[in-house]
């Protein structure tokens, strides 16, 4: 912008200023008034069509499946991609942060005075990938299966452990594949660390915060580690 183009435009924005209508209190009556509606609206819809409640709390159980909001499904869905622990602040925290710092600044390093979506490139791919990313995530969080997923697999399954494991609440802190807990040890691979005898012994004597599963019949025990041993 040239500044003759410039002096034009603060022309044009005077006349205009001074043909409009002052912020307070015109401005804020009008959004004052629209959030009434709004909250107006949320107030009739909830008490005619009510409000969803889900079950109550249960501490003690082992197989609830948390799951966020659908306006998180995308970090859900990134912190599920982002597999290695040390790469988890930045899925939770360094992503998030920096892209609404750069949200916030967008005044501040945007200073170019074009507008039209044609003439910005840059701004429009930035935009579009943007949008594109966090529709796919949401889609594919919103369709990730629980940890439980193997569950309803299971009773197809031909290996009796396999069942067992699922039925037992395993999966609420070992993850196999990609279903699963990480309060415990990953179990994707145990076959290739521990031997069956190994784990054997781990399930009967419940090492560290993990209880022990002697309350099974022997013969459960021995399927859950023939199971588990295959898995290298």
């Amino acid at each position: 912008m040239d500044g003759v183009q410039k002096e034009a435009y603060l022309r044009e924005y005077e006349v205009l200023k001074k043909k409009g209508k002052p912020f307070f209190p015109y401005a804020i009556m009008k959004d004052s008034t629209m959030a009434l509606i709004v909250v107006a609206m949320i107030m009739v819809l909830s008490l005619v069509l009510g409000a969803e409640q889900g079950p109550k709390a249960d501490p003690t159980t082992t197989t609830f499946v948390p799951r966020p909001e659908w306006y998180f499904f995308f970090l859900f869905e990134l912190l599920r991609v982002l597999k290695p622990p040390e790469l988890v602040p930045f899925a939770t925290i360094l992503i998030p942060t920096a892209c609404m710092v750069l949200l916030l600044l967008l005044p501040f390093y945007d200073r170019g005075p074009e507008r039209r979506p044609e003439r910005r490139p840059v701004a429009m791919a930035a935009m579009s990938l943007t949008i594109i990313a966090m529709a796919f995530l949401t889609y594919e969080g919103a369709n990730t299966g629980p940890p439980s997923a193997i569950e309803e697999a299971a009773a197809k399954s031909v290996t009796p452990g396999k069942e067992i494991v699922a039925q037992s609440g395993c999966l609420a802190c070992h993850k196999i594949g990609d279903n699963g807990g990480t309060l415990g040890p990953n179990l994707t691979h145990i076959a290739s660390r521990i031997p069956r005898n190994g784990i054997l012994r781990s399930l009967r004597a419940g090492p560290g915060i993990m209880p022990a599963f002697n309350s099974l019949p022997p013969k459960k025990l021995q399927q859950i580690a023939d199971y588990l041993a295959t898995l290298n």
